[in-house]
């Protein structure tokens, strides 16, 4: 309780810096804490590049393109959870009703999320999370953040992953920790595998 109550803490304050950044896309000084994120993004590239990276791409080399598809289609699909409660926070109630029939469709005739069933009968995927309601009820971004092993975030969205880390349903509903760790450690290296095609893309100074 004491270790919750320490991080509920440092979620509300996060919560409460949020309005006090009143950022425009246009501003001259986008990234106030450039010095200090590009110290941490450099210690992120290094445990990319030498573990993460050459995990994902041994994932991609090893996993056949309909399971490694199948995976991220499960985890997609239980993210529709969180899709669905962020659609009601923002009284996007239509909406809520689409995503909601979408993952109890790929639940079931999906088997539990492996085939995306409901994007053939024309339930679209969305993407909502508790940073994006945030931004929704007028909240600014703030600054960007690197944090350590998690990459960048601004303000307002770093404290969107605190909630939405509770939320998870991993996290919350599989109580047996190997199989919880073992989850988290495919749908990261899975996530980071997604990204492996766009990295042709970087060009000039990689933190830009």
């Amino acid at each position: 309780m004491k270790d919750f109550a320490c991080l509920r803490a440092v979620l509300l304050s996060l919560l409460v810096m949020v309005p006090s950044f009143a950022w425009s896309m246009d501003d001259v000084n986008r990234d106030p804490w450039e010095s200090f994120n590009r110290k941490v993004f450099v210690f992120n590239d290094t445990a990319d590049r030498y573990l993460l990276a050459p995990v994902a791409r041994g994932y991609q080399w090893v996993t056949p393109d309909p399971v490694e598809s199948g995976i991220r289609n499960f985890f997609s699909n239980l993210d529709d959870i969180l899709v669905v409660a962020n659609d009601l926070l923002q009284f996007k109630f239509a909406q809520a009703g689409s995503d909601s029939g979408r993952f109890l469709i790929n639940s079931t005739l999906g088997v539990a999320g492996f085939f995306d069933v409901a994007s053939r009968v024309g339930l679209e995927k969305h993407t909502q999370d508790f940073g994006m309601t945030l931004a929704h009820w007028g909240a600014d971004s703030g600054p960007f953040l690197m944090v350590p092993f998690f990459g960048p975030y601004t303000v307002r969205d770093g404290a969107g992953a605190i909630v939405s880390g509770f939320a998870d349903v991993v996290t919350t509903q599989v109580n047996h920790v190997p199989t919880r760790n073992t989850l988290t450690a495919v749908k990261l290296v899975d996530r980071r595998a997604s990204l492996i095609a766009a990295e042709s893309l970087i060009t000039g100074d990689r933190y830009t």
